[in-house]
């Protein structure tokens, strides 16, 4: 299982830049998913794939939603090129 600090620890990794720079932006962006699936949508994320909520049910402590992910074929890992922030 993935967590939020490998997570982090994998885009510093790949994109080169601080831990304190990467943290807020990976965290913006779980957010950000996070509401997306909460209001049902469709996400398109090429290479993460494309994944849709088939089922979602409300449950005491929370919501369980049943998802389908496709992804295209492809090489993985591919390593992100950042610009220079001197450009």
């Amino acid at each position: 299982m993935m967590r939020k600090r490998e997570l982090i620890e994998k885009v510093v990794e790949l994109s080169g830049v601080k831990r304190k720079s990467a943290k807020p932006v990976v965290e913006a962006m779980l957010s950000v998913l996070g509401e997306a699936l909460s209001e049902s949508r469709e996400l398109n994320l090429h290479p993460m794939g494309k994944l849709k909520v088939r089922r979602a049910k409300d449950m005491p402590n929370g919501r369980v939603l049943v998802t389908k992910v496709r992804q295209t074929k492809g090489p993985a890992g591919q390593t992100i090129k950042l610009p220079d922030a001197a450009e």
